[in-house]
Order: C-alpha cells, then structure tokens, then sequence
C-alpha cells in the first residue's frame, strides 16, 4: 500500500528532523524542505497528501505561502497543519481564516502531532466529492472553488467559502455557532464563538444584496433562507 504523501515546511532542522522521523516511523512518507522557495518547487514534482507548515520562515511567512496553496486550483484542498511558536489568539483566526485546517503551538508533542495528522487526513479523505450548489441568486461550484452571485464572481477566503457552503448545503437549518465552530472549523477551536459572527458579517458584504438571504435567528444562531418579514 503507497504510504500518504507529507510534506513538512520547517527551517530549524532540529525540529524539522523530529517531524520526519516521527511520521515516517508511523507509516507516512514524509519529506521536509527548509524555505518557501524549496517547497514550492517540489510542489512542481508531487503533489503531497497533506502540509505541515511552520509560520516563521527565512525567505517568506506560512499564511503567504497559505494563501497562495488555496489560491490554486491543484492545491486548494490539500490539508495543512500550521506548526508556531506564536499562541496570540488572532494568529490562529489569521490561520484559520486563510484555509488552515489545524495548528500545533511550539513545543509540542510527537503524539500530538501524530493525533491532529491523523485526524485532519481521516476529514479529508471522508469528505464528499465536489458539486455544485445553490440558493437563489448564489451559487456554488466546489470543483472551481467559485461563487458567484447572479452570474458575478465574488472573492471569498476559504473559510467564508465553507461557511457560506454548510449555510446553502441545509437550507433553512439553524446552525448554533458551536455547531458552526466545529463543522466548519473541523475541530475543538479554543476561541470565542464571535469568530463566527465576524465570519458571518464579511460574508453578508461580499455577497451584496444577496447576503440578506444569510438570517440571523436570535439568541441561537444562522441559517440561509428567505425572511418572513
């Protein structure tokens, strides 16, 4: 059986040589660059399973090298744990705004990090093919990671775009935002709830008119619908 592909992102190699040994002594294949410039050509050759990125890096940031992986049509899905020193609490937001889909605080552990690859790979592979989706005027192609709204495209961050797609996969549903945290974020987020409502209010702006089909139902949560007003 082909071991899964990982790359690992990381310019201190005494911790970039822990994270290799560690995922290949539990079956991974797992191959480790030192800058940006080097992954990206080896992104060129393979593309990898999953990405383990750390955030400070000599020649650019990970949420840069983050963006610009779901900016891109063959690496838009592609799972990525970030690995930082940093614990503020708007890193993580930074993070898991641009698409990231964990992140392990330095130091940590060797079982953690073998537990949160595990767990982001098993959410990936169990995801569901890419369709085309819609609500009214808004629509949602997977496949394209597009949305459009009466045929306009609208520029979303890949979190926006999950969030708008569980809202439009359920119409009429109210999601608590407890819900929303974990379906959308994938795992235990250690933050306030409000991150959905930030969420939530950028989404409405971009989306114009249409972001009124976004209802806000008091004292509990969202869901997409028409309002009865």
């Amino acid at each position: 059986m082909e071991k899964p592909l990982i790359y690992v992102v990381e310019d201190d190699p005494d911790i970039r040589d822990l994270e290799l040994y560690s995922l290949a002594g539990a079956s991974f294949e797992a191959r480790g660059f030192a800058s940006g410039s080097e992954f990206r050509q080896a992104l060129k050759n393979a593309q990898p399973r999953l990405v383990i990125l750390d955030l400070m890096l000599p020649d650019e940031d990970g949420l840069s090298i983050l963006k610009r992986l779901r900016a891109q049509g063959q690496t838009a899905a592609v799972p990525v744990i970030l690995v930082t020193a940093k614990t503020t609490e708007m890193d993580k937001v930074k993070g898991l705004d641009l698409g990231a889909d964990d992140y392990v605080v330095k130091p940590f552990g060797v079982m953690e990090l073998l537990s949160r690859v595990r767990a982001v790979l098993r959410r990936a592979e169990g995801g569901e093919k890419a369709a085309k989706l819609s609500f009214k005027s808004i629509a949602i192609d997977e496949e394209k990671w597009l949305v459009t709204v009466d045929g306009e495209k609208r520029d979303l961050t890949f979190k926006e775009f999950e969030l708008l797609k569980k809202l439009i996969s359920y119409p009429d549903v109210v999601f608590t935002r407890e819900r929303l945290i974990n379906e959308v974020w994938g795992f235990d987020y250690i933050g306030e709830t409000r991150t959905v409502d930030i969420h939530i209010r950028t989404l409405r702006k971009k989306l114009g008119p249409a972001g009124a089909y976004i209802l806000t139902v008091r004292h509990v949560g969202y869901k997409i619908g028409e309002s009865e007003s």
